[in-house]
């Protein structure tokens, strides 16, 4: 239970299931340390440096700003940790959500004959597994939605409550066939510093320092029959915890495989030809088969680009010179042609609206 970010539309794809966006090229520490921060009381366990090295993670990169894992290694880590808690919460709640407490949500939310009584399961589910926080189904305004509330002074870290309502949002637009937009998102605790990136992660019209964090659906959204069945969830769960944390292209496809292998490279970018020789097929059945799932080379490469370098505009401070090099570009001038096609805007002038929205490196 738990989620990345990127760059996603309003609805997401078939392809991508779940709901959820497509994963991101890089995951901000800021994350990962969010991740952890259930850890961190007194003190982080000396067993944790070992878990790190094993996602290949070198523990001193965790304090580093700017730094970045891949999808893989977050997955990687968040399954360790699991595994080492018992906990699908890992550490952030008072008591322990045993493994196969996501199965048994799940399941449960798979009887019901609408999306909308889905979420009712899934909230009444968590109400009984969690106790920190109070969880309920909300409405208003032609909207319905499940709302987070923290009970007392002790209440989980912020990253749990983000956690939650990308898992809810997930979950419940998986069961209603993978597409299920979000018209409102609020959170219980102020603007964090890597505020930009929930841009992407929570496509919607985004609110703070509420009263209760809560994921907001059209009403009429949720009227719609379940769309799938046991079989289908049982392939589903054991896709878990990858396909829950991330998903496409961390999680599955041609495109996820080509999309990694970039990522592993750059800015020594392989070609067209080098890929199709290590896939053994030809330039023109790749070309073909990720066409067939709306992608080509030339698409995910600018992608891994855009989001790459909309991240690191928006959480750190590096010149457009050093940006042009890690993207593989010739010089800064090649890089900010390329960026304000992607997005509209200069790069200085995408960094300095991150700025003055709030959004401080």
């Amino acid at each position: 239970m738990s989620f990345a970010w990127q760059k996603t539309s309003n609805s997401p794809a078939p392809a991508r299931e779940a709901g959820l966006a497509h994963s991101p090229a890089a995951i901000p520490m800021a994350i990962v340390r969010g991740m952890l921060s259930g850890l961190a009381a007194p003190a982080e366990p000396p067993w944790l440096g070992g878990l790190l090295r094993q996602c290949g993670i070198p523990p001193e990169r965790l304090r580093l700003e700017g730094a970045c894992v891949t999808g893989e290694q977050y997955v990687g880590l968040y399954r360790l940790l699991m595994d080492r808690l018992d906990d699908e919460c890992v550490g952030l709640l008072s008591r322990p959500l045993r493994r196969g407490s996501f199965a048994l949500i799940a399941r449960s939310a798979l009887g019901a004959r609408s999306v909308r009584g889905a979420l009712h399961r899934i909230i009444r589910a968590l109400g009984i597994l969690i106790d920190d926080v109070g969880i309920e189904l909300v409405a208003g305004e032609g909207l319905l939605g499940m709302a987070v509330r923290p009970r007392g002074q002790a209440a989980p870290p912020d990253f749990f409550f983000e956690l939650l309502l990308r898992v809810g949002w997930g979950l419940t637009a998986w069961l209603g066939g993978g597409r299920l937009p979000l018209p409102r998102v609020e959170f219980c605790f102020s603007r964090p510093a890597y505020a930009a990136l929930y841009e992407s992660a929570f496509p919607a019209a985004l609110a703070f320092d509420r009263p209760a964090a809560a994921i907001w659906f059209a009403a009429a959204e949720l009227e719609t029959p379940i769309r799938r069945d046991a079989r289908e969830l049982e392939r589903f769960l054991a896709g878990t915890p990858a396909n829950v944390v991330l998903a496409w292209p961390v999680n599955g496809g041609l495109g996820a495989r080509i999309y990694n292998r970039l990522l592993d490279e750059r800015p020594l970018w392989p070609g067209l030809k080098l890929l199709a020789q290590e896939l053994n097929m030809s330039v023109s059945t790749l070309q073909r088969r990720l066409a067939a799932e709306g992608a080509s080379y030339q698409s995910i490469k600018d992608g891994l680009r855009r989001d790459l370098a909309a991240m690191r505009l928006a959480t750190g401070e590096a010149t457009l010179s050093t940006l042009a090099a890690e993207l593989g570009y010739s010089d800064a001038a090649a890089f900010q042609r390329a960026f304000k096609g992607w997005t509209g805007l200069a790069p200085g002038a995408y960094r300095l609206r991150r700025r003055q929205a709030g959004f401080a490196p």
